[in-house]
Order: C-alpha cells, then sequence, then structure tokens
C-alpha cells in the first residue's frame, strides 16, 4: 500500500476543496486551506487557465486522494464501473463509497479515512461477525460493521465517535454507537456522495 509523505494538506489546497484528511481538525480554524484556500507553491495564488485534459486529471486526483486509494486501485475500480450495467462514473464512486474502510470512517468510528484504514489493516472491525483486516473490501446491503469488543475502549475510536456530530451518517447507513455496530440499509446513490467530484470527466480521462 502506498503512503503519503506530504503534508496531507498541501492535498486539499492543490484541488482547491476540502478532503477531510486530518478529520476533526479540517472543522476547525486550524484547517489550512481555510486560511490559505490556494495551492501551494510559489505561483499558488497566480490566475491560471487550465487545459481539458488538466481538468480531468484535477477531478481523478481528487477522487483518488478524497478516498485514499493508489492509482492502481482506482483503475481497477474504473475497469469494473465499466463493465457495470449503471452509468461508469456513478458505478465508480459506488465502489469507493462502498469499500469497508470508507464505511468505517463514514459510520464515525474513525477520524478520517486514513485513520479508519489503519484501524481495519489492525484487525479492531468485524464485518458480518468475522475479523476483516482488508480496507478495500466492498460492503453489500444488509452487512454489519461492528468494532471488535476489545477495541472498543480504544482512545481513537472513542474520540470519533464523539466528533461525528460534526457530520452526519448518510441516509443508505444505520450507526448505532451504543452498541457499536453499523449496518448498509442500502447501497449509496449518486445523491448520497457527499465529494464535490465531475465523475463523468473522470470517465473522460480514462477514455482518451
Amino acid at each position: 500500500m502506498s503512503c503519503i509523505n506530504e503534508s496531507v494538506c498541501k492535498l486539499c489546497r492543490r484541488e482547491n476543496v476540502k478532503l477531510f484528511l486530518k478529520g476533526d481538525r479540517c472543522y476547525t480554524d486550524k484547517c489550512s486551506f481555510e486560511r490559505r484556500p490556494y495551492p501551494p507553491g510559489q505561483h499558488g495564488q497566480s490566475r491560471l487557465k487550465f487545459s481539458e485534459f488538466a481538468l480531468q486529471l484535477r477531478e481523478k486526483q481528487k477522487a483518488k486522494r478524497y478516498y485514499g486509494v493508489s492509482e492502481k486501485q482506482f483503475v481497477k475500480y474504473v475497469g469494473e464501473a465499466t463493465r457495470a450495467k449503471e452509468l461508469t462514473g456513478t458505478a465508480l464512486l459506488k465502489f469507493l463509497e462502498t469499500r469497508l474502510d470508507n464505511v468505517v470512517y463514514t459510520l464515525g468510528y474513525a477520524n478520517s479515512r486514513r485513520e479508519a484504514r489503519q484501524l481495519v489493516k489492525h484487525n479492531h472491525f468485524l464485518l458480518n461477525g468475522k475479523r476483516a483486516n482488508i480496507p478495500s473490501i466492498l460492503v453489500n446491503k444488509g452487512d454489519v460493521i461492528q468494532v471488535a469488543e476489545s477495541s472498543r475502549e480504544m482512545v481513537k475510536i472513542q474520540s470519533a465517535i464523539q466528533a461525528v456530530a460534526r457530520r452526519s451518517v448518510p441516509a443508505w447507513l444505520e450507526a448505532d454507537h451504543a452498541k457499536f455496530t453499523g449496518t448498509v440499509k442500502d447501497l449509496p446513490n449518486r445523491e448520497d456522495v457527499t465529494v464535490a467530484v465531475e465523475e463523468n470527466m473522470i470517465v473522460e480521462y480514462y477514455s482518451r
């Protein structure tokens, strides 16, 4: 699994949108994007004219960084979305949204997708009663995600539950924080995806 070695706040500034990569900090006045809402670097505040290719690339990078997946994984999802029976862009976002690490974060059991991925890999969650330590597992309708009983007192998980009030749990998921569980009520629709990304431009990028 590739890792990000630079400041993740620079990624938000580069994509000109909050990607919520640092969890609860992104909701405070300490957020770098709020203080400097322009791309990093000495030419960050210059007015640049982007080509169509550059705009498509930025949309692809935005989605990839938002969900924290590698280029190899992203290309795989694009290929699977192309073979889906629904619109390619919608199918792509659905694959990304239903990743186990994203669902753990969205349910409120981690402060960021990066943290959720780490917690899943360290065996802190169960999927339908069985240990699940692969962040890229895709959940299905009716699946139940649980925090392992031995992990429920972890500071990271407790702080995430307290902070989830800053962001609502989408309608396609149901969280029961008292019981440390979450249920996939249905698969997400396009309206349930909150990231400001033009998925059609991503499809066009890979269709060149």
